[in-house]
């Protein structure tokens, strides 16, 4: 998110998202990316196979 207002103007008529530099800040460390492996006690989800999809199945005609 802070790469869209990155280069946005600081000053004008009205005020910008640079008003709020809480806020700011605050897109700058939440845009970064999580350094390092997983934890050892997570694992990432494994990729799902279509076996293990839900499968639908008709319901008989009522007459």
């Amino acid at each position: 998110m802070y790469e869209l207002i990155e280069h946005a103007p600081r000053t004008g008529k009205s005020p910008t998202i640079w008003a709020f530099p809480a806020v700011v800040d605050w897109l700058k460390v939440a845009g970064q990316p999580v350094q390092g492996p997983w934890p050892p006690h997570q694992e990432p989800r494994p990729d799902p196979t279509d076996e293990s999809l839900p499968v639908a199945i008709p319901e008989p005609p009522t007459t």
